[in-house]
């Protein structure tokens, strides 16, 4: 039964894809002309008629002017995805929520999270866990936390990645963290952490935002889920790189290579470096891969826009 289950699984993901997709970044570090850079991230995500706001930046303005200087109308946006519980994540959502709830009740309401999002996180006995000491200020205002762990269709072919193996060594958090798991303690290393999967007929497109998992994990999860029977075609936001040696950039490369990656719009903590590495050792071209800017887009038919100063 398990087995058809699978089977089944796997053909409705591989025959149901995608007519249109634009991915628009609303937070990063880099900005041009008047819209506001800073260390986090957050993306629209548009499919098909529907909308859904990957994290909401760092600072509570970021996203909600970057997002009115592009001419996008947040306030039709119902559904959040939250990656993981960073600030710089997680910081814009009671302000969204807050503004965008007068026009619309319903604006940022359903917010989609890791389970374990809201365990303690400690470091020199302080709970750094910023985005649970908000939770019922957020249950207030009506926000209804949607729970994943496994992967799970949000709107049609827009899917959770679900909990991703932590199969390669990657080590993509800072390790200063520690957190109490049935009675023991562990090292923070942002267990919740997922991303997005958009299937499309040019394969599969991933939005993280920061990869705490691995990009290389991200990847490989995702292509089992999709049956290994689509490449992942698109990465769009943050894969923290910044500080990988040359040698971890070079393995991180050919195994983007492997999954057939063929646009990648790094943002956030990816690091500027690590994106230029990837392009030369993979041989892309400046316009299939390049460092995010706010308003860099990927678009399923128009390809990918990286900005003017981050070609």
């Amino acid at each position: 039964m398990k087995y058809l289950l699978h089977i089944l699984f796997s053909i409705s993901i591989v025959f149901s894809q995608v007519n249109n997709l634009k991915i628009t970044v609303l937070s990063t570090m880099v900005a041009d002309y008047d819209y506001i850079g800073e260390w986090g991230f957050a993306a629209i995500v548009e499919s098909d008629g529907n909308q859904i706001l990957f994290d909401t930046g760092f600072r509570d303005n970021t996203v909600l002017e970057n997002a009115d200087s592009l001419g996008i109308d947040l306030s039709k946006v119902e559904h959040v995805f939250l990656s993981h519980n960073h600030t710089d994540h997680t910081g814009g959502l009671m302000r969204l929520r807050k503004e965008l709830m007068v026009s619309n009740p319903n604006a940022m309401k359903y917010v989609h999270v890791g389970k374990g999002i809201f365990i303690d996180r400690w470091s020199n006995s302080i709970n750094r866990n910023a985005f649970k000491t908000y939770k019922k200020q957020f249950e207030d205002l009506g926000i209804e936390f949607i729970y994943h762990d496994k992967p799970e269709e949000i709107f049609p072919n827009v899917w959770t990645t679900g909990t991703v193996p932590r199969v390669h060594n990657e080590k993509n958090w800072s390790g200063y963290r520690e957190m109490i798991i049935d009675g023991k303690k562990e090292e923070d290393n942002i267990p919740e952490d997922q991303s997005l999967v958009i299937n499309t007929p040019k394969g599969l497109a991933l939005v993280s935002g920061c990869g705490h998992a691995g990009i290389v994990n991200t990847l490989e999860h995702t292509s089992k889920l999709f049956n290994e029977s689509s490449s992942i075609y698109a990465a769009v936001g943050g894969f923290h790189l910044f500080n990988k040696n040359n040698k971890d950039i070079s393995w991180t490369a050919k195994h983007m290579k492997k999954h057939g990656i063929k646009y990648f719009l790094g943002a956030h903590c990816t690091g500027i470096d690590a994106v230029y590495q990837i392009r030369k050792k993979n041989r892309m071209k400046r316009e299939h891969c390049s460092v995010s800017a706010i308003g860099s887009y990927l678009d399923l038919e128009k390809g990918m826009y990286s900005g003017l100063i981050t070609k």
